[in-house]
Parts: C-alpha cells; sequence; structure tokens
C-alpha cells in the first residue's frame, strides 16, 4: 500500500510540474501593458499613464520604437483607450509604443487663470522626456505621433500645430475643436470654469485651431506633421460640421492631411473602429517595420 501510495504521490509531483512548465510557456515574461505613477512636479499631481509596449520588446534589448501618445477625452481617463476599447489587441501588428497619459478634464492647455494646471507643458516638458527615459524609443520628432478622440482629438491637432518639431504625425477622432468658440449658451457649460480655463476671447485665440491655422506662414505649413482626421456622420452636428469646416481651413492652406467622414456616432465603437485606421495611417508615417512574432 505505502509502494503504491508512492508510486501515485510521484505521479500526481510530475503531472505538476509538466503543468507549471506548460504554464509558464504561455505567459510571457513581462506583460506588454504597464501603468507608471507619475508625480507631476509642474501639476503637482499624480498623472499616471498607460504604456502598451510592443510584441518582442523584452526580446530585443536594442531596437528604440516610435511612439504614438494617444490621448482620451472629456470626463475620460488614461486607462479608457485600454479598458474601452481593443487597441492593445490592434497594435499587437505594429512595432510601436502606445501612451495613454492623464489630463483631467484640462483640455490639454495650461489654464488661464490657475497656475498649477499647466497641461499643456506637462505633455511636452515632463511627460515625454519621462517615457524617453523609461522606455527605448526613437528620440526625435520622427519617432512621435499623438492622437485622440473628441476633447483628445483637439488636443492632439493643437500640439501638432503649435509644436509641430516634437510630432511627425497627429491624428483625431471626432474632434472637438470648436471648443474654444463656445459661448454662455453653449448646452450642459460651466462657464465659469470655461473662462477660467481658456481666459478671455482674446486670449482663447491662443489655443484656437482656426486662429493657428490661419496665421501660419508658408514656411510653417511646411514643418507641420501629416494630419489625418474622421468624424462620424451621425455625430453631433456642432462637432460634425466644424470637423469638416478645418478639413476646408486645410484645403486652403495647402496642409497635407486626410479627413474621412463615416458612418458612427461619438461612441466607443467607433472609437475602437478608427483606432485601428489611426494606427496604420500612423504605421505607414513612421515607416514601421512588419513586426516578427
Amino acid at each position: 500500500m505505502r509502494r503504491r501510495a508512492g508510486i501515485a504521490f510521484s505521479l500526481v509531483l510530475v503531472f505538476a510540474a509538466v503543468a507549471l512548465v506548460h504554464a509558464q510557456a504561455k505567459t510571457p515574461s513581462k506583460s506588454r501593458l504597464e501603468t507608471i505613477k507619475f508625480e507631476s512636479k509642474l501639476i503637482g499631481k499624480t498623472l499616471p499613464y498607460t504604456v502598451i509596449l510592443p510584441v518582442g520588446y523584452h526580446k530585443s534589448p536594442t531596437t528604440r520604437y516610435p511612439v504614438l501618445y494617444l490621448l482620451h477625452g472629456l470626463d475620460g481617463h488614461y486607462s479608457d483607450w485600454t479598458t474601452r476599447t481593443n487597441v492593445a489587441d490592434h497594435a499587437e501588428r505594429y512595432g510601436l509604443i502606445i501612451v495613454t497619459p492623464e489630463a483631467n478634464d484640462s483640455w490639454y492647455v495650461d489654464s488661464a487663470s490657475v497656475s498649477s494646471d499647466k497641461y499643456e507643458s506637462y505633455i511636452l516638458t515632463e511627460l515625454i522626456p519621462d517615457v524617453e527615459a523609461r522606455y527605448r524609443t526613437i528620440q526625435s520628432r520622427y519617432g512621435r505621433a499623438i492622437a485622440g478622440l473628441s476633447m483628445g482629438g483637439y488636443g492632439a491637432f493643437k500640439f501638432a500645430l503649435k509644436s509641430p518639431a516634437q510630432f511627425i504625425f497627429a491624428a483625431s477622432m471626432s474632434g472637438a475643436f470648436g471648443v474654444t468658440r463656445y459661448t454662455e449658451q453653449q448646452p450642459g457649460l460651466d462657464w465659469g470654469e470655461y473662462v477660467q480655463l481658456f481666459g478671455s476671447v482674446t486670449a482663447r485665440k491662443a489655443n484656437d485651431l482656426f486662429e493657428l491655422t490661419n496665421n501660419l506662414s508658408a514656411a510653417r505649413v511646411a514643418a507641420l506633421p501629416y494630419f489625418y482626421f474622421d468624424c462620424g456622420t451621425e455625430d453631433s452636428p456642432a462637432i460634425f460640421k466644424v470637423n469638416r469646416e478645418l478639413s476646408e481651413l486645410f484645403n486652403q492652406k495647402k496642409i497635407p492631411h486626410e479627413y474621412r467622414e463615416l458612418p458612427g456616432n461619438h461612441s466607443w465603437a467607433y472609437w475602437d473602429q478608427q483606432i485601428q485606421e489611426v494606427l496604420k495611417v500612423a504605421a505607414l508615417k513612421l515607416r514601421l517595420p512588419p513586426v516578427r512574432k
């Protein structure tokens, strides 16, 4: 009896060892998703960001990768892209790093009234340097792209127009491009908070996409990144109209861009679909080689 029990116990250990080896073979040594709890000295808050690493990142210790900074929308947070879309899966075929930063409801601007709320400066002077210090990135505009949805689409285009030396590509989905033109009659708007954020009508021009575009010189146009943007035909009339208006202005200024009007509304189903198109165009502009799995 003891002999049989000993044999049975040995078999259990063997099967357990085999199962453990099999499980370890299926589990990557490190996750492709990482969350960094960044302490912003500029804003005085913890501003976390999620990083989606490309397939094979940990197997190629000398390879450097381009980065796509992917911005969230109003009432959203840094985790939205990885929890409400399949962007991590969509990105598997591309050799790039994706970073989704926290910006609260800042509209990615430096507040006109609150000295510590400098989210535009945070992205450019704290976030990007931190990402480039932690990860193997291509540290030039040719290795940086920026994109976003709604508020994040506005933010991405604003960064591209104001700081073109930072990015080679900018994209927007359902961009809320008309935010700097809101009035007190805008539905659901807290006018006091709005003025606190954007300032007077004159001050707002510094962050108005149409003002920024109209004031571009020919030399400045030549230095811009490539723009891609789209909007759902069932989106709100205001957002749909302002996207078409910006495309027409880009045409007048001869700014290289691609604009699409597609079936869909202001929803995560639409953004999950369109982030796939953004990744395709970004891959071309960043000149990404095919991923070897």
